[in-house]
């Protein structure tokens, strides 16, 4: 079995048993007794990033926290390592008028059946976060896209070379239109 292979089998039995900072040092223990390439090896084979195994690296080099005995050290390990409550709070919560201006950006344009709960949108939300930047938001496209699905909007891509427009003589609706209007007319 390659070294890939035995790391691979290594992780899947300790990655539900140990929290991120033991995880996290025994990848780096994994990487330094491979020796060179062994950062990239152990990154492949568990899906670590390089950047953690190099922390690891750096963990091991400084000496321990405290000389707990070992039982010790296990307790500790099942305890939480971040804080409750901890990362990025959500832009609805940083901003509580984003969704509501949000939604006046999509409504003019917005099409669907009105009773339906889903509605789509041709604005495309590169576009949409620069109207929301103009009026004083802080938003990414990429977040504009998790806000749309959010307030189930649904982007929908023009047909290529030709715009549906409901109502114009080439639109789905008027089509449709015309083949009942002769089916009618031939009967």
């Amino acid at each position: 079995m390659s070294d890939v292979g035995t790391i691979e089998d290594k992780y899947r039995a300790l990655a539900g048993r140990l929290d991120e900072a033991m995880l996290r040092l025994w990848a780096a223990v994994e990487a330094r007794t491979l020796g060179r390439g062994g950062v990239s090896t152990v990154a492949k084979a568990t899906g670590l990033s390089r950047t953690t195994i190099y922390s690891g690296l750096k963990d091991l080099e400084s000496p321990p926290p405290s000389s707990a005995p070992p039982a010790a050290l296990s307790a500790a390990s099942a305890r939480r390592i971040r804080a409750a409550g901890g990362g990025r709070k959500k832009l609805t919560d940083k901003d509580p008028t984003l969704l509501r201006d949000l939604d006046a950006l999509v409504e003019p344009p917005a099409r669907g059946d009105p009773q339906s709960p889903l509605r789509w949108t041709c604005k495309s939300t590169p576009r949409l976060a620069r109207e929301l930047a103009e009026q004083g938001h802080q938003v990414s496209q990429r977040s504009v896209c998790d806000l749309l699905a959010l307030a189930t909007v649904s982007k929908r891509p023009a047909r290529p070379g030709k715009a549906i427009r409901t109502g114009t003589p080439n639109s789905p609706r008027s089509l449709a239109g015309r083949r009942s209007t002769r089916r009618l007319v031939i009967l």
